[in-house]
């Protein structure tokens, strides 16, 4: 019949991103030109946004 095609999942290289901080058991890694205080600011204020509704 019809075989089942598994999509291929391209992770991004950690080691070629920053590596940001948020507090102490959660970290998101970055563009290493991108500016550290907005990724964390829009990281929490998209967090802030989910607890709300």
């Amino acid at each position: 019949m019809f075989e089942k095609k598994i999509p291929a999942l391209n992770s991004p290289d950690l080691s070629k991103l920053k590596e940001v901080i948020i507090d102490f058991r959660t970290k998101i890694y970055i563009a290493p030109d991108a500016d550290e205080e907005e990724a964390r600011n829009r990281y929490l204020l998209r967090i802030a946004a989910k607890k709300i509704k």
